[in-house]
């Protein structure tokens, strides 16, 4: 700002914001009706393919942008969908420092964006209303135990809901999971192919689907082949439980001598114990754990771990979810009409639809027990005793 400028009391002209370009400049540029704009940047009416490419033309040149409340009123939607994680309900945690959330989350975030909407992560709960300020067009949720409130509340509101995880008792429109059992029964035949004698089972005390199952598989394997069940479980929210858990395990008079973890840092937290009892990884102790963690290629030694695939599953739940909203049958054979009147699954309609996505089992050093070293004798001279 110039002297001059300040002792008038005038603004520069270089101060003055630029006005942002409204639908009647695009049509008064284009030369046409306000209704034509909207028709031909809504990919509506019936126009001209030269009449529309001009009005497109015009509104990127002046950098026309719908306002968002034109179209909410437009389309009775907001163009938001949002992202949370219930599992654990009220307990404080921190999902984006899972590699599997913090995959999902990304791969959702593009997947959104990909068909025009925006992604919002909101916390399962707040002393603050943020669920109340924001108008969500359809909502995704990650894990949600059993009777959900959250589910059970958005479900009232008409708001659809898809959920990575089967749901359970929740009323969700759709569900989209990885068949948890037979991964874990992978991983025990795994084990036990390895040499496994006793395998034990780090789990956790939430009552979401992936732990229930998960442990419910191996409890049945543990049935089926007579082996007394060694697990210890613990609140897989809080990280420091799950070393303490971890400890417990390995400190058992029936210590197994192979160890399956359900969570991303168990990991770490096994070898971290096994060190601290004097057990060799795999010789003595092998380990598999559930993670998308790229660290586990790099520790010492490098551990076996179960893929969930979590950016598959993130694009699905909100295409899924996307569809609902929009009333587009997803490919799966569903009536979308039928099943989501207006805009969610009424509890008359039986069972969600379901989407299993599969896994993937990452074998490195820390499941496979070293192969005995030989010693070869050279070969004796001819007629030597």
């Amino acid at each position: 700002m110039t002297a001059a400028a300040n002792q008038s009391g005038r603004r520069p002209t270089t101060s003055r914001r630029l006005e942002r370009a409204g639908i009647r400049d695009v049509a008064a540029a284009a030369g046409v009706s306000i209704t034509t704009v909207s028709d031909a940047l809504n990919g509506k009416g019936r126009l001209p393919d030269e009449t529309r490419s001009r009005v497109r033309e015009v509104a990127e040149r002046l950098g026309y942008r719908p306002s968002a409340a034109a179209r909410t009123l437009r389309t009775g939607r907001s163009g938001l969908i949002g992202l949370t994680v219930t599992t654990y309900g009220e307990e404080p945690f921190t999902f984006t420092e899972f590699a599997y959330f913090a995959e999902m989350a990304r791969a959702a975030t593009s997947a959104a964006l990909g068909r025009g909407y925006a992604l919002v992560v909101l916390p399962a709960s707040s002393r603050h209303d943020v669920w109340g300020n924001i108008a969500l067009d359809g909502t995704v949720v990650i894990d949600p135990p059993d009777q959900d409130p959250l589910v059970s509340e958005l479900y009232r509101s008409g708001v659809p809901v898809v959920s990575d995880g089967k749901p359970g008792n929740c009323p969700v429109t759709a569900w989209v999971d990885n068949d948890h059992e037979a991964a874990v029964l992978g991983i025990l035949d795994h084990l036990s192919e390895a040499g496994a004698r006793r395998i034990g089972l780090l789990t956790g005390t939430s009552t979401d689907t992936y732990t229930r199952l998960s442990t419910e598989a191996y409890l049945g394997w543990c049935a089926k082949v007579g082996q007394e069940p060694v697990y210890e479980a613990y609140p897989a929210h809080d990280p420091a439980a799950g070393a303490v858990a971890a400890d417990r395990l390995l400190a058992r008079p029936d210590r197994p001598d192979a160890v399956y973890g359900l969570f991303d840092p168990n990991g770490t937290d096994l070898l971290a114990a096994a060190r601290r009892y004097g057990l060799r990884v795999p010789d003595d102790l092998l380990l598999v754990c559930c993670s998308e963690s790229d660290v586990y290629a790099a520790t010492e030694p490098p551990i076996t771990t179960l893929s969930l695939k979590p950016r598959k599953i993130g694009t699905t739940v909100v295409n899924l979810l996307i569809d609902a909203i929009e009333g587009v049958d997803s490919g799966t054979g569903v009536d979308i009409a039928r099943l989501f009147p207006p805009r969610f699954r009424t509890a008359g309609n039986g069972p969600p639809p379901g989407t299993l996505m599969p896994t993937e089992l990452i074998v490195r050093a820390s499941s496979q027990r070293r192969s005995p070293r030989t010693t070869v004798s050279p070969p004796r001279p001819p007629g030597e005793v």
